[in-house]
């Protein structure tokens, strides 16, 4: 990263305890530990997949945030402009994970570090060299000092000449729909590359999924990834549209697939590669998380990407030998 990182996220990295498969949260007995975090999976999921990544947030001076910050620099993520809070604690989120029912999420993040991160903790220099830089709609949605953070990196990005993308990623225990349009809102209208879900769209805009996206793409976006409820998307430019049917897999975690998709799609854009390829990759790479548990377990290097796709195109061996 001598000359910077292909790309910046910034956000809420917490520690996960995921419960044993299977059980619901409240019979759950055993733990397993790992990290999540909307800005967090995207960045883990870019370097795997080869790109020069760093990720900008603030941690407890606790174990959690060690641990954090250990994961996140074993997959080489950049955390070198990362803050650590003497008196703040890590963020903890409690899950459990099943294919076939509501799965149970709890989160503690009260009075965390993440939602202390502030507008004085982002310098020039984080964004210095980026190709892009990704935000998500939690960040801001933390505390009025995120929000103002977020706003500041969009600033400094601009300033920079890197390109921003924007997934909403509502939460609902976050806020209300009032508080998402206000805070997230003018951030979706900043970003290059929209990457939202069909019912985010409509909140955030007041629109519906055409007329929003037509709106976004007459102010600052160059592409808009509209993510269906069939688990299809498309996208949508100047020059046409275009769209990618999801992989048939079997699901383990549902959770954390579309920080997957995010990283698939941003990474083939970030290559070169045009839209339908983007949205293919995309896909195939979400498909390979919930496969696996936690947030990142499936997450997949270009290479298994790479062998997933020529077996979804019939040209490849099921067995890597």
């Amino acid at each position: 990263m001598a000359n910077g990182p292909d790309v910046v996220t910034c956000g809420e990295a917490m520690l996960l305890l995921l419960a044993e498969p299977g059980v619901p949260l409240d019979r759950a007995v055993h733990f397993r530990r790992s990290v999540a975090g909307a800005e967090s999976n995207v960045a883990v999921g870019l370097a795997r997949l080869g790109h020069g990544v760093r990720w900008l947030g603030r941690v407890g001076a606790d174990p959690a945030g060690e641990a954090v910050l250990r994961e996140l620099r074993a997959d080489c993520v950049d955390v070198g402009h990362a803050m650590v809070d003497d008196h703040a604690p890590t963020g903890l989120l409690m899950r459990d994970s099943h294919p076939h029912r509501a799965i149970d999420v709890q989160y503690y993040r009260m009075g965390s570090a993440a939602s202390r991160l502030n507008p004085e903790q982002i310098r020039p220099e984080s964004v210095e060299g980026a190709r892009l830089l990704h935000l998500s709609g939690i960040t801001p949605m933390l505390s009025p000092t995120a929000a103002a953070a977020s706003r500041r990196l969009v600033e400094l990005a601009r300033a920079a000449g890197a390109r921003i993308s924007f997934d909403p990623n509502v939460r609902h225990k976050l806020g209300g729909a009032a508080q998402w349009t206000q805070t997230a809102g003018p951030l979706l209208r900043e970003a290059d590359i929209v990457l939202a879900g069909e019912d985010e769209l409509e909140l955030l805009t007041s629109l519906s999924v055409a007329e929003a996206t037509e709106e976004l793409l007459a102010g600052a976006a160059r592409e808009v990834v509209v993510k269906h409820p069939d688990h299809s998307a498309t996208v949508r430019t100047a020059d046409g549209s275009w769209r990618q049917e999801p992989h048939a897999v079997p699901v383990v975690d549902p959770i954390g697939a579309g920080d997957a998709f995010a990283a698939g799609y941003l990474s083939a854009r970030l290559r070169g590669l045009r839209e339908q390829r983007a949205l293919a990759e995309a896909a195939c790479v979400a498909s390979l998380a919930v496969q696996a548990a936690t947030d990142t377990d499936g997450l997949p290097t270009a290479a298994a990407r790479d062998r997933a796709l020529a077996r979804a195109a019939g040209g490849g061996d099921g067995v890597h030998r």
